[in-house]
């Protein structure tokens, strides 16, 4: 199961929103196949480790370990049921880590297997399997995606100077692994901030990309200028504006025929409704969400727990500074014990940085 497990992580970034599996074959204790779910639209990992068998015969009396429940036909699937072609291989016995949360999947291609005659165990690993795809847990039990806040601080909490120069805090490999997370989401958040200041491209440039990222701005008053780099290459680039009824139609025109999609969310008094945003892109099947910045935004996500994960990149140099920006703004609890606790997961070192990556208790992975 281990070793599933470490095949089904080969898909990321590619499957989505499908979740990731992996499957392995074994018979009279030697693995006879195996195989992981490659790209979504494509074979699922059991079928992908049938395919592999140099003799179909092979399958028949084996064990498959696999990391996720089976799926079993129902409206709207792409491949064919996982169930039937275990059950047509007769395969002996299946291990799988975990149920499928899908309420039209859960349960149900355990009991068909079972009916048909295969042993069926379910458990071995299932904290593990479920922490992989804990994206897309959250989806198919919230309906919200999986959001990972990320920011780049120097020892003392500074993500900028004060007279606002952040290039570059964090260093090359740092920058490198951001590109790479990048190329692992459906969008990539930034406040309009954000843009003004840098004026990001927020293209996974650095690394080999496997999806290409929804640029998304959130932009209650559609300041954005027209001469960003983000606007300019909106007919490159997937562009989506997050704005209230605040923006003027004028901008909102201006901003669609540069090749911007845009959304309103919120009234002409109110700032974006990110609860709302995220409820939106979970309606398309966006499971990944990346927000970059800057603090108030990231302040926003936080202090409304509309976060799952925060990657901190610290540097190793001090900036200093009353004024300088810190990465979490907002206006901030008045006592300790407020503070909102997370979970220190990893801590991992990336040249002269380190990253630190805190998660929050995922309660929809139980």
């Amino acid at each position: 199961m281990e070793r599933a497990i470490r095949l089904a992580e080969r898909g990321r970034g590619l499957v989505e929103p499908n979740p990731l599996v992996g499957a392995v074959l074994v018979k009279d204790g030697k693995v006879v196949a195996e195989g992981y779910h490659r790209k979504f639209g494509g074979p699922h990992a059991e079928v992908d480790a049938l395919l592999k068998l140099k003799d179909r015969s092979l399958a028949r009396g084996a064990t498959m370990f696999v990391t996720l429940e089976p799926c079993a036909a129902f409206e709207g699937k792409k491949t064919p049921p996982c169930v039937d072609a275990l059950i047509a291989a007769k395969i002996a016995k299946l291990v799988v880590a975990t149920e499928d949360p899908h309420p039209e999947v859960s349960g149900r291609s355990v009991r068909k297997l079972r009916k048909a005659g295969v042993e069926v165990s379910v458990g071995l690993l299932k904290e593990k399997a479920r922490y992989q795809n804990a994206p897309y847990f959250k989806l198919i039990k919230t309906g919200f995606p999986f959001v990972t806040v990320k920011w780049a601080m120097s020892l003392d909490g500074k993500i900028a100077t004060r007279t606002g120069d952040s290039k570059w805090i964090s260093n090359e490999r740092s920058r490198e692994y951001v590109h790479e997370l990048r190329g692992l989401n459906d969008a990539v958040v930034v406040g309009v901030n954000t843009v003004a200041a840098d004026d990001p491209l927020l293209t996974p440039r650095l690394s080999r990309p496997r999806r290409q990222p929804l640029r998304v701005v959130v932009d209650s008053k559609g300041r954005i200028p027209l001469s960003s780099q983000i606007v300019k290459t909106a007919k490159e680039y997937p562009t989506f504006i997050a704005v209230t009824e605040a923006c003027p139609e004028r901008k909102i025109a201006l901003l669609n025929r540069a090749g911007c999609e845009i959304g309103i969310f919120g009234g002409r008094k109110e700032r974006v409704n990110l609860r709302a945003l995220l409820l939106y892109f979970g309606q398309r099947r966006f499971t990944n969400i990346l927000v970059e910045g800057g603090g108030t935004l990231i302040a926003s996500f936080i202090e409304k727990k509309l976060y799952d994960r925060i990657l901190a990149f610290i540097a190793p140099f001090l900036i200093g500074g009353r004024s300088a920006k810190t990465p979490v703004e907002g206006t901030g609890i008045p006592d300790i014990k407020n503070a909102l606790k997370n979970r220190f997961h990893t801590i991992r070192r990336l040249d002269t940085d380190f990253l630190i990556q805190c998660d929050i208790e995922m309660d929809y992975l139980f």
